[in-house]
């Protein structure tokens, strides 16, 4: 098993990984809209989504995956109202992968969060 970082300060101080890599397997764990770089996040629900599917898809590359490996999504969304602005951009990222898919709509741990996205992907 191998665990990958994106050395988020949320991974260490909340105890979790990135991504865990097992056989053909990469489980990454939600991704919120922050570009961790600059640990800013945008305002809009797009915006954040477009953040958080380039995190996942540098993990996927360190884990020795590509996004074309992604077989489920999960997306937790704050506001159903919010949805209408996210589908061009999930249309725009996994429309030729079409992996099974979820959305929820719940709260997430900080108010400027509007989505966060957790995929898994396999190689086989």
């Amino acid at each position: 098993m191998r665990r990958i970082s994106t050395g988020s300060p949320f991974e260490a101080t909340m105890g979790y990984s990135r991504a865990v890599v097992k056989g053909g397997w990469c489980f990454v764990s939600g991704v919120t809209g922050y570009d961790y770089a600059t640990m800013a996040m945008p305002d809009g629900i797009a915006e954040q989504a477009r953040n958080a599917f380039t995190t996942i898809a540098q993990v996927l590359e360190e884990a020795g995956f590509v996004m074309a490996d992604i077989v489920r999504v999960q997306y937790t969304v704050t506001d159903a109202d919010q949805v209408e602005a996210l589908i061009p951009v999930l249309g725009e990222v996994l429309g030729e992968i079409r992996p099974a898919a979820t959305m929820v709509i719940a709260g997430l741990i900080r108010p400027e969060m509007l989505v966060e996205i957790e995929v898994t992907a396999f190689k086989g």
